[in-house]
């Protein structure tokens, strides 16, 4: 895994308007703050394609920029095939995008699936859980919990590879 210029990262939720990209947002922002910015490729996709095209949810993008990141230019995708290829961490927010990940990734790159909350062991919870259909304090509490794993995934990519110290 150690030989590429960039690691590649992907956030997957189902249908990448709220955690998914509220984690690429959120990661992205402690790349640039660890300076890796040049060193990490982050995108964020949906398991299922009910928002192609569409905006983070409204909920999202207010409580990202009360913390001072825009997630304004963001836009659902669904995973693609090439995305198993292409990202060295895929990072599922809970355990049905992972089985469905699991189901589509082939064989040989289903190592690089993990849950997103196994980055950090702060939180009695291994998901994170959705929060669409609830107000803005569960927007808050997904930030918290996808920030404090960001910080773990970054420590779990410079462990894992050296270009990046």
């Amino acid at each position: 895994m150690s030989d590429h210029r960039e690691v590649g990262v992907l956030f997957v939720c189902l249908g990448n308007i709220c955690r998914s990209p509220s984690a690429e947002g959120i990661f992205r922002h402690c790349v640039e703050n660890s300076n890796l910015q040049l060193k990490v490729k982050i995108d964020s996709a949906g398991t299922a394609n009910y928002h192609s095209g569409d905006p983070p949810d409204s909920r999202a993008i207010s409580v990202a920029a009360t913390r001072g990141i825009d997630l304004n230019n963001l836009r659902a995708r669904q995973v693609r095939r090439s995305d198993f290829q292409q990202f060295d961490y895929i990072i599922a927010m809970d355990r049905h995008n992972y089985s469905d990940l699991i189901s589509l990734a082939p064989r040989d790159h289903r190592c690089r699936i993990q849950l997103f909350l196994d980055f950090t062991d702060n939180w009695s919870e291994r998901e994170i859980p959705d929060p669409y259909y609830g107000g803005p304090q569960g927007f808050e509490r997904a930030f918290d919990m996808i920030t404090d794993a960001s910080n773990g995934l970054i420590k779990d990519i410079k462990k894992n590879f050296e270009m990046i110290e």
